[in-house]
């Protein structure tokens, strides 16, 4: 993946999430009278200043793109001309305040909203919700699944992609639950399935906690013909390259690349005989070192190397959703509202011990995934927008001080005491606010680097 296309993917996201937030601050401080002198994106030393509307509000573009702020004016933060103390926003009503706080993370959730409902109108390629054969002593062995069966409904809820399926399990999973599932065979029969999570741990929920409850994505059988090697790899150092078709491994032979995949994964740090067919006819015996890599906390071997790529193959395991116009409208408000509830949820456990605080990335691991959004293609990067959009958005109405959420909490309390929180209360909860956020902070950005570290 480009480190090019990383940063500016990272950047054009976190940067259209930043002015969203700040943008809903301002128009809502400007829609209530109240003045604004600066307008900023990042913290930090101004690399960009301009000018701008009947305020002169300062348009700045800051060193620390981290961020953003809407600076008001405050006779808190310093002396006010006489003509603008009507419009301070200390001098505001506490209902006038809260709508000027909470304006940042609701367009946030709006602007999910709007991704979402532009995604679901163009349309979403998927993967078709296709189980395969499960690993033995699962709990969806257990279950009774078979593999070709194709999941319809998970607890009465209608999905239609794998990525459907894999959302809507994972809410049951956190809470390691059993959940009813209906599915069809090859034969359009309908049957019904209890998956139950209970078993699962906290390791498995770190993971693929699909695959630790032996419900596997169906893959079609796929020749042992090598597609591709990472430059550099275990693969091209041997000597393998793409066309290569692989005829046997350690002398069993293989027709399927799901048996090639088999054998390298259970061989960490080893060192494997392929035994390969080449363009021509021309068959030799090629020896590879495998890496060794974390998955899920057990170390697994790789190559370096993928299978060739069936074009029919794909498409018969495709399927694009889509919706009209107004349906769009209620579902992108369902799934935000769904995701809203479900990351609290976890935050929840994550309090509670339930999950892990590995869960928790930071800015390296969601540059990541903008980088790998970006690279599958537009759906895949406006729903990677649309997922942290909602992330900022909740987590800025978290109840601690610094954040959005704090000021609302001293709002709250405002109402309820009939005056304002002292000066020293909102000192203390500042110190304790920046303690819990660094914490976290640091806690994320050791997660990112164990992440790459590790794998």
């Amino acid at each position: 993946m480009s480190v090019m296309t990383t940063v500016i993917a990272f950047i054009l996201a976190l940067g259209t999430l930043i002015v969203i937030h700040e943008l809903g601050h301002y128009l809502v401080a400007r829609a209530l009278g109240v003045k604004v002198l600066r307008f900023s994106v990042g913290f930090g030393r101004p690399l960009w200043v301009r000018r701008y509307g009947p305020d002169k509000t300062e348009w700045v573009i800051a060193a620390v793109p981290l961020g953003g702020y809407v600076k008001m004016v405050d006779e808190r933060e310093g002396t006010v001309a006489p003509e603008d103390l009507p419009r301070s926003f200390n001098r505001q009503s506490v209902y006038r305040r809260i709508a000027i706080v909470i304006a940042g993370p609701v367009a946030n959730l709006l602007l999910a909203i709007g991704l979402y409902w532009l995604l679901f109108v163009a349309g979403m390629p998927g993967l078709k919700p296709i189980v395969d054969k499960p690993p033995p002593a699962t709990p969806a062995v257990a279950a009774g699944f078979q593999a070709g069966e194709i999941i319809q409904r998970i607890g009465g809820e209608p999905v239609a992609t794998w990525q459907d399926a894999r959302w809507v399990l994972l809410q049951h999973a956190v809470n390691r639950a059993s959940v009813r599932i209906e599915v069809s065979d090859m034969k359009g029969y309908v049957h019904f399935r209890s998956l139950d999570f209970s078993g699962l741990t906290t390791q498995d929920l770190d993971g693929d906690f699909l695959r630790a409850a032996g419900l596997i994505r169906y893959r079609p059988p796929v020749a042992a013909v090598i597609g591709k090697v990472v430059p550099g790899g275990p693969a091209e150092r041997s000597g393998l390259r793409a066309g290569d078709r692989v005829l046997a491994v350690d002398g069993a032979p293989v027709e399927q690349w799901q048996q090639v995949v088999a054998a390298v994964r259970a061989r960490p740090a080893g060192k494997l005989a392929l035994d390969i067919e080449r363009g021509g006819g021309a068959r030799a015996r090629v020896e590879v070192m495998t890496d060794e890599v974390t998955e899920a906390g057990i170390a697994i071997g790789r190559i370096g190397a993928w299978e060739r790529f069936d074009e029919e193959a794909f498409k018969a395991m495709t399927t694009t959703v889509s919706y009209g116009p107004m349906e769009s409208v209620y579902r992108a408000i369902a799934k935000t509202w769904e995701t809203s509830i479900f990351s609290l949820r976890m935050l929840g456990k994550m309090l509670t011990g339930d999950i892990s605080l590995k869960n928790l990335s930071g800015p390296i691991t969601i540059a990541d995934y903008a980088g790998q959004s970006a690279q599958v293609g537009w759906v895949a990067y406006l729903s990677f927008v649309a997922l942290i959009s909602i992330s900022l958005g909740v987590l800025n109405l978290l109840p601690v001080p610094l954040l959005d959420g704090g000021h609302l909490m001293y709002y709250v309390f405002e109402i309820l005491k009939g005056r304002p929180v002292s000066e020293r209360a909102m000192q203390i909860g500042q110190h304790i606010g920046m303690a819990v956020l660094f914490t976290l902070m640091l806690l994320a950005l050791y997660n990112d680097v164990h992440r790459l570290i590790s794998n």
